[in-house]
């Protein structure tokens, strides 16, 4: 008996749909038409297009790991970020659409050196540089599987000519001042990391949490901006919901200014912006 994308399609969303997963019926139309090779676009008009046992068993075997819980994006293999298509795995912490609210905060006014401190993906530094064809950036990282993925972001994007990725404990590794440094780093405390959807379970652990109070990385990040920031330059982290008074005050106390809570499309606290000062005759 022959089978279609439809048929495959129909599988997968009835596996999903046991499994509780939202949208089976959208992520079972994109783990099918990956298993046949069909671009995501093209999977609507596609339905009677053939498939083989082979296929149709690997959109099955993808549809019991996604029922498992693990993100779909590490199935696929790329998550879609701001404007480019970026390599995922489960060495990188999954962009997230939230994170936009950085670059499009970032991208409001010039600069021409950044430094993305835990880069991860390199999703953040990657959409900054493709935005900003004069600039040039720099993406630290603790690991080294991370920077990997990061350099073949860099180098799909077509901006690895003007970035560089370092190994570096935040700042540790880190020579020369920036006007821009931007970071998501790792804010989840470790009492909330229970509470965390399961998905997140098949992502770097240290990409999440600090195993403290989710405050450590800013922390280390504030007791060393003044020596990587140039004045006037500008500092923009992601933040959790609950976290923007504690990071202000931080930032107030670094001596920066012009601090400011950006809040993501559902009107949640998500970035704070912050401004070295000027030097002043």
């Amino acid at each position: 008996m022959s089978r279609t994308l439809h048929d495959a399609v129909a599988a997968v969303r009835a596996a999903l749909e046991v499994a509780g997963i939202e949208g089976a019926a959208g992520e079972a139309r994109l783990i099918a038409g990956h298993a046949a090779g069909i671009a995501r676009e093209r999977v609507p008009i596609s339905m009677d297009a053939p498939m083989s046992a082979a296929q149709c068993e690997t959109a099955l075997r993808m549809a019991r790991a996604r029922a498992a819980r693990r993100p779909l994006s590490h199935l696929l293999g790329y998550r879609d970020f701001f404007n480019h298509r970026f390599k995922v795995s489960d060495q990188v912490l999954d962009p997230r659409p939230e994170t936009e609210t950085l670059v499009l905060a970032a991208l409001d006014a010039p600069f021409a050196r950044v430094l993305d401190l835990g880069t991860g993906s390199g999703a953040i530094l990657v959409s900054l540089l493709s935005a900003r064809a004069e600039t040039r950036g720099l993406g630290t990282d603790l690991s080294e599987a991370a920077l990997s993925v990061a350099r073949e972001n860099a180098q799909a994007v077509g901006v690895a000519a003007r970035c560089d990725f370092l190994l570096s404990d935040w700042f540790g590794a880190v020579e020369g001042r920036f006007d821009l440094i931007v970071s998501n780093p790792p804010y989840v405390a470790l009492h909330e990391m229970p509470m965390l959807e399961p998905e997140l379970g098949h992502e770097p652990r240290m990409a999440l949490t600090d195993e403290g109070d989710g405050l450590v990385a800013y922390r280390a990040i504030m007791a060393g901006v003044a020596v990587h920031l140039e004045p006037g330059g500008r500092l923009l982290l992601e933040i959790g919901p609950t976290q923007a008074q504690a990071v202000t005050e931080m930032a107030r106390v670094a001596g920066l200014e012009n601090i400011r809570v950006h809040l993501d499309l559902d009107r949640r606290d998500r970035v704070v912006s912050a401004q070295m000062p000027p030097k002043r005759d």
